[in-house]
């Protein structure tokens, strides 16, 4: 073998081992597994993957921001969160420009039983609910989300390649910005029939398939959503479903619920609901 051979398998090898390093530095996406893609970054969970057929890079941002820039046939999942997920009030704000089909969501995964979850916020010429199944609607953050699921067999996952089933809340106006109060959509799903499991890691994901396009977002944690939000940076904007002044909570807001130790009086004209035993809201 040649020395400019040999010279090129080692910077090949060096290059290989550079993309799976992502803190505050821009990486060109290229063939991963889910694993190789995460980390944190200004203390905020993020998770990379991508297919060979994609091409673009991804950008650690300060704080929870992040950037994507996208193209290519294949498949491309990224985005800012916590590990573990839960019920929270996720706050976020940027620019989404997607050409084809993609999707901006918050987006998790859950074990005992195994599920992929999105609500999602906007999309593209795409839309996910194609070939789901309806199980109704959930009110939620001054929007309405349709409830679709559908199986995913074979597919890959955070548990290897597995049969599961995906949970779907897709706004039907759409937005960039604002607020997602998860617990919210976790009570409505549970309300249809669609089991909980333990909560795995959650982001505000931008996803692209076969498109190409630009998103950069800042992801933060709200208030009011009690003990059993995970802890982790936080934005401090008023928005649907936090805790008001005065120790009241707005309409959407959580009010109870084993676990729950904030505010339990709702504010005016609205009464604390019980949903199930670990989440109450003030309709």
């Amino acid at each position: 073998m040649s020395y400019k051979s040999l010279l090129s398998l080692a910077l090949l090898a060096v290059t290989a081992a550079a993309l799976d390093v992502f803190d505050n530095s821009t990486e060109i996406i290229g063939k991963r597994s889910i694993p190789n893609g995460e980390g944190t970054n200004n203390g905020y969970f993020y998770s990379v993957y991508s297919d060979s057929s994609v091409t673009g890079t991804y950008t650690n941002g300060a704080g929870g921001e992040y950037t994507l820039t996208w193209g290519g046939s294949g498949d491309v999942v990224v985005g800012k969160g916590w590990n573990p997920g839960g019920p929270m009030s996720v706050e976020y704000s940027g620019t989404y420009a997607p050409n084809g089909n993609s999707y901006l969501s918050v987006y998790g995964w859950m074990t005992s039983p195994l599920v992929e979850y999105y609500i999602t916020e906007s999309f593209g010429t795409y839309n996910p609910s194609t070939g789901g199944t309806h199980l109704g609607t959930c009110t939620s953050d001054g929007g309405v989300y349709d409830i679709y699921t559908q199986t995913r067999t074979n597919a890959p996952s955070i548990s290897g390649t597995a049969t599961f089933q995906q949970y779907w809340s897709i706004r039907q106006t759409h937005r960039v910005g604002g607020t997602v109060t998860t617990g919210n959509h976790y009570a409505c799903w549970e309300s249809v029939g669609l089991p909980l499991g333990t909560f795995n890691y959650m982001i505000l994901a931008t996803e692209g398939y076969s498109s190409s396009g630009t998103s950069t977002i800042t992801v933060g944690q709200g208030t009011g959503t009690g003990s059993s939000a995970p802890t982790g940076p936080s934005s401090t904007s008023s928005t649907p479903g936090s805790v008001p002044t005065g120790g009241s909570v707005a309409e959407w807001g959580q009010c109870g619920g084993i676990g729950y130790s904030g505010p339990t009086a709702c504010a005016s004209p609205f009464t604390c609901t019980v949903i199930n035993s670990y989440y109450s809201q003030c309709l």
